[in-house]
């Protein structure tokens, strides 16, 4: 069960419905909750997944599709949701449909009415290619498909029917949100009245009792009661063509809320949104500050807006805001002009691309895993900000800050959006500046992480001719990675050697491409040992496991395991090979480097045979081959880790025989990554 990014452990009512959807969860593949916004569509869903999830499929995923705009990426923000590798050239969509095609998974697909259509021909294709698979969608509006079953959110009822004694949903949330807002309340008789009055005015839509439940913080239930009626009354009365009554009473609500936000709270709710997936305080003040809000200003209406429930805090000191309450800051930061809706996403692009850039400079040092867990947070506000660079056209900026994300691209694994993002900006107008070489870089090497070394050679020639006629040594180095890496996994070793070993040594360089070095180093260990120059090749990976020990780097010191485990294996010291192996799994599965593991596994599977430990060896290569199905060519398409793998598997055969190989290797086949992994590290080191 994938944890559901909503709250449920505080949901009120809806047993009744609750029972009646999980019939029809059983019943039905797909079913769609519509209804107003902040009718409670997503946490019923989340709790309906939590409940009905382990009885109808053996996975749940949650798939939240707001922060998205691009529907483009649908398939590729599934592919993240369902942790799958983004490494592949196929189309998402079919990398996704071919993984579910034999699973039984519960997949929600919380927040469609955007995307209706994408989302409803995405449906379409998921269901025709996977049988076990059922679709749980929240939208305002049907997916429209002719299979699609529908169930209408209905607001909470105000009174329990056939209990005078027991309060209604709307009545009971009220009472539990109030109880959060002013510690010292509590329902008694006269109370009770006063609230049922008030679930009534907001016609039982929960995150308008919510927000208004918010307000006893600052006032007293009895003045909130008569204020909220009469101003309610009123704002529905000048919205009464804004559609169905129920939204106009959510919308009214908001506006409600909205009159008794300050000023600068005002100010600072529409500024925050144009955030996507959340913020932390620095976020915050980076896109809100501006006029009459400096930065201690926009700390304190943060604080006003989180105590009146508009933004909500979030795990890690985060925070957001709820789908409708953004779309309302939204909507009055356009009537505020298009200068401060530019304003904002300005900031809000110049805030990620310092973001990217700071990760860039850190990423080869002791913070390397809190820039990973930094840049996977907030991987949806950077679309964001490159979407905000494309539209504009300002290539300077898009280029620059794909080329910063290069880290997200190739070692944290989204590789394909990597490419697609890389060559949009690269598209745009260029001006003479570094932003185009970084942009290049990114495009490079997302493509050498998909085994497309027809693309990596050619943009290391685009490289090399960005440098001249003073190419700096980090650019040189660069440019030896991209071509040698190319040349080496093409079978070219003679050439990769050559290119790598007339580069500059920049060891203990740092600054712009300083990955470049223990990237180039890794690959002259690897061109060692497929020369089979095993000897060397272990001189050179200790080097650069010297050097990531001294950066405290991770990520790089992974691929020197590797190299060390291939070598080892070449020299015929399995023990020592799959000890170098376990560690390059244990630590590429720390990033979402699903290529490192895969070749990882397959250096443990050749280790294990040696030491004669065949069946595990057999399910370890089944393993492997899962991950590569979803990350391209297997083993990058390297001539010669092609053949290694392929004397591993004939090995395993001699000794155990065809029947025994196929059925271990068909076990570890049907593992899934966290599964097949999990296996992997539980192999003894020796």
């Amino acid at each position: 069960m994938e944890t559901l990014p909503v709250e449920v452990t505080r949901f009120i009512g809806r047993e009744a419905e609750l029972g009646y959807l999980e019939q029809e969860l059983s019943d039905h593949r797909l079913l769609t909750l519509t209804g107003v916004g902040g009718v409670g569509k997503t946490r019923l869903a989340a709790r309906l997944a939590l409940r009905a999830g382990p009885r109808v499929a053996d996975s749940v995923c949650f798939v939240p599709l707001s922060p998205l705009r691009d529907p483009t990426l649908l398939g590729n923000v599934l592919l993240e949701e369902l942790r799958l590798a983004d490494n592949s050239n196929e189309d998402a969509v079919d990398v996704v449909a071919q993984w579910l095609a034999d699973k039984r998974v519960l997949l929600v697909l919380d927040t469609c009415e955007h995307l209706l259509d994408d989302c409803a021909g995405l449906v379409r294709r998921l269901l025709d290619g996977a049988p076990g698979l059922r679709v749980l969608a929240t939208s305002r509006q049907p997916l429209g498909l002719a299979d699609e079953h529908r169930f209408a959110v209905a607001p909470l009822p105000v009174t329990a029917d056939g209990d005078e004694g027991r309060p209604g949903d709307a009545v009971a949330l009220f009472a539990d949100r109030a109880a959060l807002a002013s510690p010292g309340f509590r329902l008694g008789a006269g109370e009770r009245a006063v609230v049922e009055a008030v679930c009534r005015h907001l016609d039982g839509i929960p995150l308008a009792i919510e927000l208004a439940a918010a307000r006893l913080s600052e006032l007293p239930l009895e003045r909130l009661g008569s204020l909220l009626g009469d101003r309610l009354d009123a704002l529905t009365a000048t919205s009464a063509h804004a559609g169905p009554p129920r939204h106009r009473t959510l919308r009214a609500t908001i506006g409600w809320s909205h009159e008794l936000c300050t000023p600068l709270e005002r100010l600072l709710w529409a500024r925050l949104s144009v955030f996507t997936g959340g913020f932390d305080p620095a976020g915050a003040r980076a896109v809100g500050r501006g006029g009459p809000l400096d930065a201690d200003a926009v700390a304190g209406a943060l604080s006003g807006l989180v105590a009146k429930s508009l933004v909500r805090r979030r795990p890690g000191g985060r925070h957001d805001m709820l789908d409708t309450v953004r779309e309302f800051g939204a909507s009055w930061l356009e009537q505020l002009g298009p200068g401060e809706v530019a304003g904002a996403r300005r900031r809000h692009r110049d805030f990620h691309l310092d973001l990217a850039r700071r990760a860039d400079a850190g990423w080869m040092g002791r913070e390397q895993e809190r820039w990973y867990e930094r840049l996977i947070t907030d991987h949806a506000n950077f679309r964001t900000a490159l979407d905000f660079c494309l539209e504009t056209r300002d290539g300077p900026a898009a280029q620059r800050l794909c080329g910063h994300l290069w880290i997200l691209w190739f070692p944290c694994g989204f590789a394909r959006e990597g490419r697609r993002y890389a060559e949009a900006a690269l598209a745009l107008p260029e001006r003479p500046g570094p932003e185009y070489a970084l942009a290049l870089w990114a495009r490079a090497t997302a493509a050498l992480s998909q085994g497309d070394t027809e693309t990596g050679l050619k943009v290391a020639g685009l490289f090399r001719d960005r440098s001249l006629p003073t190419p700096s040594p980090e650019l040189v180095m660069a440019t030896a990675y991209l071509e040698s890496t190319s040349l080496c996994l093409m079978g070219r070793l003679r050439e990769a050697a050559e290119v790598i070993d007339a580069a500059p040594d920049l060891r203990g360089y740092v600054g712009p491409y300083d990955s470049a070095w223990c990237l180039s180093t890794a690959g002259r260990a690897l061109v060692h040992v497929l020369s089979g120059e095993f000897a060397e090749a272990s001189r050179v990976a200790r080097a650069l496991e010297e050097e990531c020990g001294r950066r405290g780097e991770r990520w790089s010191h992974t691929w020197a395991s590797w190299a060390a485990a291939l070598a080892a294996n070449g020299q015929g010291r399995p023990d020592e090979a799959a000890r170098h192996a376990l560690a390059t799994i244990a630590g590429k599965s720390r990033f979402r480097d699903r290529v490192g593991v895969a070749l990882a596994v397959e250096a443990l599977a050749s280790s294990l045979s040696a030491l004669g430990e065949f069946r595990r060896s057999a399910r370890l290569l089944g393993i492997a081959q899962r991950m590569w199905l979803g990350l391209g060519r297997p083993q990058l398409g390297s001539p010669e880790l092609v053949a290694t793998r392929r004397r591993t598997e004939l090995r395993i055969r001699e000794a155990v025989g065809d029947s025994t190989y196929e059925a271990q290797y068909a076990a570890g086949l049907e593992m899934e990554t966290a599964d097949g992994i999990a296996y992997s590290l539980a192999t003894p080191s020796g």
